[in-house]
């Protein structure tokens, strides 16, 4: 298994794409923000039909671009409409999925890897896309362990980071940035349909043992490194989809750790309810 080359790159892009996604997660899910990468996801459809529209080798290309522009799109509503958050990615999720069905049904051919831009498809990661994915975790790891306190304040109370001299405004459009670049590339490990569960599950998982910001974020890193590789293996011998087994796994974590929590919670209001007044 592991001598094959198809699958030690499925495994080196688990290695460094969950981890990543996990660690973004814990921000994403901290602010509410789960709606807006489900939201750049399925944009993703949009800019998968355009590249092979647009006769595009790598449809990789055009899926972040587009990505890209429904972010910026987001941003722009929001600062120059009375709309609310929510109802524009609404707007925005579904009219570019609309957009991407109608152009698909007008070529008389489809993409041969639409399937696994749909579902995910991590075994058919080429060496090129691993080491975008290297090099795209490293780079992200280093800066929010370097900005964390920053990220961690703007997190809490954005309007007291202002006071404090944080660059809200610039470390906010880094982070959907970053963001859209990751949730592009994880589309072929999950696919555009799951890729949300990758960023939402394992913050999950650990904010049931965790008691601060540090620990949910260590946490949370274990989580997605166990699902991501974890889910790839079991793929493997199971014969079954790669993408839907590492968002079971990363289920069946998240459900342990929650059983853990209740036991704990149990245990501590016994002792609690047993101790003198």
């Amino acid at each position: 298994m592991f001598t094959e080359p198809w699958m030690q790159r499925a495994l080196l892009a688990a290695l460094f794409l969950a981890p990543l996604c996990a660690l973004l997660g814990v921000f994403v899910t901290a602010r509410r923000m789960a709606f807006f990468s489900d939201t750049i996801s399925h944009a993703g459809l949009m800019g998968v039909a355009l590249g092979a529209w647009m006769g595009f080798a790598d449809l990789t290309l055009p899926l972040i671009l587009v990505s890209l522009a429904v972010a910026a799109a987001i941003f722009w509503l929001k600062e120059n409409t009375e709309l609310v958050t929510d109802t524009i990615m609404a707007l925005l999720l579904s009219g570019s999925v609309a957009v991407g069905i109608i152009i698909l049904s007008l070529m008389k051919t489809r993409p041969g890897d639409l399937h696994g831009f749909l579902f995910g498809d991590i075994l058919a990661v080429g060496r090129g896309e691993v080491w975008q994915c290297i090099a795209l975790s490293l780079i992200v790891g280093v800066g929010i362990f370097w900005k964390l306190s920053e990220l961690s304040l703007i997190t809490a109370q954005e309007e007291m980071a202002q006071v404090c001299g944080v660059p809200v405004r610039r470390l906010n459009y880094l982070f959907v940035l970053v963001l859209t670049l990751t949730v592009a590339l994880a589309i072929r490990l999950l696919g555009i349909i799951l890729v949300t569960s990758l960023l939402v599950i394992p913050p999950a998982a650990a904010r049931n043992l965790s008691r601060n910001l540090r620990q949910q974020i260590l946490l949370s890193l274990a989580v997605g490194l166990v699902g991501g590789v974890g889910g790839v293996l079991l793929s493997y011998r199971l014969n079954v989809p790669c993408g839907a087994t590492i968002v079971l796994t990363c289920i069946t974590i998240f459900t342990a750790t929650l059983l853990w929590s209740r036991v704990r919670l149990g245990r501590a209001a016994a002792l609690h309810g047993a101790s003198p007044p």
